[in-house]
């Protein structure tokens, strides 16, 4: 870490959150048309995608990440879009993976896919210090798979990238499937059957407004309990004690051992309160929330001019200026449709 990077106080936002997490994306674009992220009627296929020359270089991301971490991030993840579209993405991990916490642990580097180039580089990305990986998976049924996905890559290729991450060390891989009513709560059984005894920990997620907001409504919305629900009319759960440090997911252990399955209430219960994220896009734009409608440019503090502490103070300004709580006000004004909705970032500018 840099002798000139202040790392004194902890940096707390307006309603008290520390600054924990990191999701930074590095590029835009992805491979699939998933209906509730990127659906096509949005993203045809001739969208004009960020040109590879205002994304951020390999060095830029660095900086921007020892910047975070000397203010007190513990874990970054990697996202997208679908990172592994990224060339020569296990550069960007060796190097983040050097990184330490300024408490001098080891950073936490993890990454967001969707795994269909998972098999081919899981042990090159596990060799360069990757800890943990998330599969996003929304059914095991190959039809439905593809009807959400918008795809024509079958599910098979995901769960190949899923064993192999298994394989190399990534452990355990954790895959996240986003629930939608009508569309895919046929899948939730078979997923978690699927999964059960593997050491892969399944996590479903409600269905929330990003991305393809337009198109949403909150009738499609299967909450974390229903969904729970139906886990336990077939396989019964035990709670887990909540670790330390914010989580989104409420944890259960199969009752005879069988692994893990997490509920993600998102909507119907926002956890907004204990949210520790910045996210930064591919082009260098930190946004603090998830549902925020701009971000600013981190770029001024990216040439070899700035100093990480330069770049530390902008961000460090930015965090404690920070209210943001979406969710929580969507769900205080779910009796009005139309307040819930304005234009967000981009989901694939930022990943989830």
């Amino acid at each position: 870490m840099s002798a000139d990077v202040d790392v004194d106080a902890e940096v707390l936002d307006r309603l008290g959150r520390p600054l924990r997490d990191l999701r930074l994306s590095v590029i835009d674009q992805c491979n699939f048309r998933c209906t509730y992220c990127m659906p096509r009627e949005v993203f045809p296929a001739d969208y004009a995608f960020m040109p590879s020359a205002d994304r951020l270089s390999f060095t830029q991301m660095v900086k921007i990440a020892r910047s975070f971490t000397s203010l007190g991030v513990e874990k970054i993840r990697i996202t997208g879009g679908e990172p592994l579209l990224r060339r020569g993405l296990e550069a960007l991990v060796e190097q983040l993976a050097k990184l330490t916490t300024v408490s001098g642990k080891p950073l936490e580097i993890a990454i967001t896919t969707n795994g269909t180039l998972l098999a081919a580089k899981a042990r090159a990305l596990k060799d360069a210090g990757l800890s943990r990986v998330t599969v996003s998976l929304d059914a095991v049924d190959d039809a439905v798979f593809r009807r959400m996905s918008d795809t024509d890559v079958p599910v098979s290729r995901v769960l190949d990238g899923i064993e192999a991450a298994s394989a190399a060390g990534l452990a355990p891989v954790k895959v996240n499937a986003v629930v939608q009513r009508g569309v895919n709560e046929s899948q939730i059984l078979p997923l978690v059957r699927l999964f059960k005894g593997t050491g892969v920990a399944v996590r479903f997620i409600e269905y929330m407004d990003v991305g393809g907001a337009d198109f949403w409504s909150d009738a499609a919305v299967l909450t974390a309990r229903q969904t729970r629900d139906m886990v336990e009319s077939v396989f019964p759960l035990t709670p887990v004690e909540p670790g330390p440090g914010a989580s989104t997911a409420v944890r259960y252990h199969h009752t005879d051992g069988g692994g893990e399955v997490g509920f993600i209430a998102s909507v119907s219960q926002p956890f907004c309160g204990s949210c520790s994220r910045a996210r930064v896009s591919a082009d260098g734009q930190l946004y603090t929330c998830l549902f925020a409608t701009q971000g600013t440019s981190l770029k001024p503090w990216l040439s070899e001019s700035a100093s990480e502490a330069q770049l530390a103070q902008a961000i460090r300004l930015q965090w404690t200026g920070r209210a943001d709580r979406y969710s929580e006000l969507r769900a205080t004004a779910r009796g009005n449709r139309q307040s819930q909705r304005y234009p967000t970032v981009r989901m694939s500018l930022v990943g989830g």
